[in-house]
This record gives C-alpha cells, sequence and structure tokens, in this order.
C-alpha cells in the first residue's frame, strides 16, 4: 500500500513508469534533484500526514517506507 502511493508520487514528479521503481531505488540512480525531493518530500508529507525532517538522510524508496512506518 505505501510502496504503491510513493511509487505514483515519484512517477509523478520524475515521469518514469511507477512499476520500475522498487524500495531499493536509490533517490541518485533516478536522478533526483533537490527541487524534486523537496516536491516529492512535501507530497508524502501530506499524503502520509508525517513531517520528513532530514531528507538528507533518505537515499532509498525504502527509506521513506521506514520512516512512514515509524510513525
Amino acid at each position: 500500500m505505501e510502496l504503491k502511493k510513493i511509487q505514483d508520487i515519484i512517477s509523478k514528479y520524475l515521469g518514469i513508469d511507477a512499476d520500475s521503481i522498487t524500495e531499493e531505488s536509490s533517490f541518485k540512480d533516478m536522478e533526483v534533484d533537490s527541487l524534486d525531493m523537496a516536491e516529492i518530500t512535501i507530497e508524502i508529507e501530506d499524503t502520509f500526514d508525517i513531517v520528513i525532517e532530514e531528507t538528507e538522510e533518505i537515499q532509498t524508496v525504502g527509506d521513506i517506507i521506514k520512516l512512514i512506518q515509524e510513525k
């Protein structure tokens, strides 16, 4: 459930196929720049009603899922 929503959000901003995004997908490998990361983070915060304080610590999609599950 969480992965599908995150896939859809990332796909929307990066224009890549949502099904190609896995928990192991690295934001660096997906060529996410700081503006993309800010937009993705804001939408994830709104969607999951969480606050992400340290985006520098987020390297993969799995890192976001872990943050959501900890909240």
